[in-house]
């Protein structure tokens, strides 16, 4: 089976995720080569260009360490390790919206680094009607991460307390859900753990997008 093929099959599981309960998980979305190549672009980045993360939106946005405590960067297209998981979710972004009309007109990510012992508590990234994101992905580019490495991205339901999907950040997995139902939490890692965060917007002037 061609590439090209592989990818398409594979968008039209993630589309049926979206279409269906919302939300879906895919082991091995990435493929070891461009994990590996991301993982060394992430590497590569000056101890500077990794910021605090912050919470809020625009005026408000600001960091708070009981909240969260990793270390973000946008990617921006500079290296071609970046350049080519942003043709990726450029694919996946119009295979949405040719099969569910879903209106989404970009994308934004970062890279996410919890260094041992750093959390995000429990969070929605967009309410209703308050946000332009609609679609959160997440990426992981940790290998032979083990279970009592920590750092699992814990799901919930739109209401309730009981944990839906309890994720292991292992390497080449994406999640992908509805922006506005699923909280989420991410545990505290007990070793370097290693993530792309990103969303898929629609056009939306009257509502600013949340910060990461």
């Amino acid at each position: 089976m061609n590439t090209e093929l592989q990818l398409e099959q594979t968008f039209d599981e993630v589309v049926d995720a979206i279409a269906g309960p919302g939300i879906g998980i895919f082991p091995g979305f990435l493929e070891g080569a461009l994990v590996a190549a991301l993982r060394q672009d992430f590497a590569n980045l000056p101890p500077w260009q990794l910021t605090p993360a912050g919470i809020g939106r625009e005026q408000d946005h600001h960091t708070n360490e009981r909240i969260r405590t990793d270390k973000t960067r946008w990617l921006e297209g500079d290296s071609p390790a970046q350049r080519g998981y942003l043709a990726l979710m450029a694919g996946l972004q119009r295979q949405m919206n040719r099969q569910l009309f879903m209106g989404l007109k970009d994308y934004e990510c970062h890279y996410a680094r919890y260094d041992e012992g750093d959390f995000y508590k429990k969070h929605l990234d967009a309410f209703r009607g308050r946000g332009n994101r609609r679609l959160t992905t997440v990426v992981y580019l940790n290998e032979h991460w083990q279970p009592d490495d920590g750092g699992e991205l814990l799901v919930y339901p739109e209401k309730g307390k009981e944990i839906l999907y309890r994720v292991r950040p292992e390497a080449g997995t994406l999640v992908c859900f509805l922006s506005e139902q699923f909280p989420h939490e991410v545990l505290p890692a007990r070793r370097e753990r290693l993530s792309i965060a990103g969303w898929f917007r629609i056009d939306d002037p009257l509502a600013p997008a949340l910060q990461p």
